[in-house]
């Protein structure tokens, strides 16, 4: 009698199946987990973390926008600005044009003969611009920042601009000097004070406009 013994050509059949529904199952598996896992960090994880950022930090996710008394958007408090008329503080050199779509520093060394041109340079028109000495000059007004799109400036750098200013605008020192003390940041225990260059410009603005007939003003962004 043969009861209890399979078909060895069944026996085999089976050996050769299984591999087949093993790799079924194990392909089943990964699809599932991709697409749950598409779901949970492509589509649940970003809403959360957008949706919670906008209700606990509106105005850092948002891009920090900076407006002036019209409420028109003039920039950003995290990317610097070119200012090149009296009326206005000048922030630091920037390799990028202080363009935030191109954040990029010098890449040079200091013993790098460009760069100590450039910085020689620039100590000598801030030095004729301010009325005063090259070694009166705050580091950071010659040094551009890795970034090239530094918003800040330090407080000496922005005390050796006030004489400029408020002669520019016809105003006294003391005045510049009081906005420069509100616009001060970073006044904590972790390191030095620093001033937001954009938002010291509106504020003079908004406090001590400048003539219609120029066209230094802030320039709001489209």
């Amino acid at each position: 009698m043969n009861i209890g013994i399979k078909d060895p050509s069944a026996i085999n059949d089976e050996e050769q199946q299984a591999p087949t529904f093993e790799a079924k199952a194990t392909w089943g598996n990964a699809l599932r987990f991709m697409v749950v896992m598409a779901v949970l960090l492509g589509l649940v994880y970003p809403l959360a973390t957008t949706t919670v950022g906008g209700w606990l930090f509106p105005e850092q996710a948002q891009g920090s926008l900076v407006r002036d008394a019209d409420g028109r958007v003039v920039g950003s408090s995290l990317v610097s600005q070119t200012f090149v008329s009296d009326e206005y503080f000048i922030g630091r050199p920037s390799a990028a044009g202080n363009d935030a779509g191109g954040v990029s520093g010098s890449n040079l060394a200091p013993s790098n003969e460009a760069l100590r041109e450039r910085a020689q340079a620039d100590a000598l028109a801030i030095a004729q611009r301010e009325g005063v000495s090259v070694d009166q000059i705050p580091v950071d007004l010659i040094t551009a920042s890795g970034s090239g799109v530094d918003p800040h400036i330090s407080l000496p750098a922005a005390e050796l601009q006030v004489a400029r200013v408020a002669q520019a605008r016809e105003i006294d020192e003391a005045s510049v000097t009081e906005l420069i003390d509100q616009a001060l940041e970073n006044t904590g225990w972790l390191g030095s004070p620093v001033v937001n260059v954009l938002r010291l410009n509106v504020s003079l603005d908004e406090r001590f406009p400048v003539a219609t007939t120029t066209t230094s003003s802030v320039t709001p962004v489209e």
